[in-house]
Formats: C-alpha cells, sequence, structure tokens
C-alpha cells in the first residue's frame, strides 16, 4: 500500500488550501480551456468550479486539468479516509460491528486515493485505457462502503459519508469525461 505521508505530502504541495484551510483563490486567467474541457464532463459546474481554485489550471494543457481534478479526488477520498478513521475513534467500544464496518470503509476510500494515483501514472504514459479504468475504481469503492453498511440491518449509512460518497463519485465523473476526450 502506498505511504500515507507520501499522499499527505503530495496534496500539502498541489492542493495547500484543501490541507490547510486556506482561503481560496479565483483565478481570473483565459478560462477558455476550461470551460471547453468541462463541457465534455457530466459535472460542468463542479468542474469549472474545482479548477478555477488552482492557480495552475489556466497555465496547463487537458491532460493537465485531468490531473488536476484527479488530485481533487485524491484530497476527497484521503478526507473521507481520514473522517471514517476519526469515527472509528469515537465509536462506543461496545460495537464491534459498526467499528468492523467503518474500518473497511476506511480502507476503501484509501484504495480509492490509490486507484486515482496510479491514473496518474496512466495519464503520463497516455495510457488512457487504464486510467480510465483505474479512476473507474475509485468511483466504485464507496459502493463496497455503502455494502458493507447494508450487510447489517441495523447500521444506518451516515449522511455524511453519503454526501462524501456522492462527492467522489462526482469528481470521478468529471475525470472520466476528461480522459474520454484525452482518448480522441
Amino acid at each position: 500500500m502506498r505511504s500515507t505521508i507520501f499522499t499527505f505530502l503530495l496534496l500539502s504541495l498541489v492542493f495547500p488550501h484543501y490541507m490547510f484551510h486556506q482561503p481560496l483563490i479565483f483565478v481570473n486567467g483565459d478560462m477558455k480551456l476550461i470551460q471547453e474541457t468541462c463541457k465534455n464532463t457530466k459535472y460542468y459546474d463542479l468542474c469549472v468550479s474545482s479548477l478555477k481554485t488552482n492557480a495552475t489550471s489556466t497555465k496547463t494543457d487537458t491532460k493537465g486539468l485531468a490531473l488536476i481534478m484527479i488530485g481533487v479526488g485524491m484530497a476527497n477520498a484521503t478526507a473521507t479516509s481520514s473522517y471514517l478513521s476519526s469515527q472509528l475513534l469515537s465509536t462506543a467500544p461496545n460495537d464491534p460491528t459498526m467499528k468492523k464496518v467503518l474500518r473497511e470503509c476506511a480502507d476503501k476510500y484509501g484504495y480509492a486515493a490509490n486507484a486515482l494515483q496510479d491514473s496518474v501514472q496512466d495519464l503520463a504514459t497516455e495510457s488512457y485505457d487504464y486510467a480510465y479504468m483505474h479512476v473507474m475504481g475509485a468511483s466504485d469503492y464507496p459502493n463496497a462502503c455503502r455494502n458493507a453498511f447494508r450487510r447489517y440491518p441495523g447500521l444506518a449509512y451516515p449522511s455524511e459519508l453519503a454526501r462524501r460518497e456522492d462527492g467522489l463519485k462526482h469528481i470521478c465523473d468529471v475525470v472520466l469525461g476528461m480522459i474520454d476526450h484525452l482518448g480522441l
């Protein structure tokens, strides 16, 4: 498994506003490529708003925009894994089922971050089919988490986790649209 420290360092260098809660700075540069690229995605508004918060987005190509969105997805998956780990610590010791499910879910979101990291390497080598496959995998890991809750009828799927799941899936859908465009 990839080092959590490496992921944290990578994300803190590429996306410092996500890691340290600094105010977001919106870029007023040429937005034409961002808008054109985002038109090829399922969630245009999410795509544009995510990209315009990154200062490098107006100075890169379509592949660079995809890499920025992958970084957003990695930040989301890593933050969700950390959130689940914190929930694990605050869960009552007499609830082993909830602890088991939270641990499984934290692992799944960690795997999602790893799959997104793999897609970065695939894009670097222009292996767009593999990049697509890894992003699809990252998008599917939250389903395994939801299914873990379904295996235990007494456990309710937390609304915060559902919100985070939707966020990661939407980010992955944006990246998939970008990769489709790259592979043309």
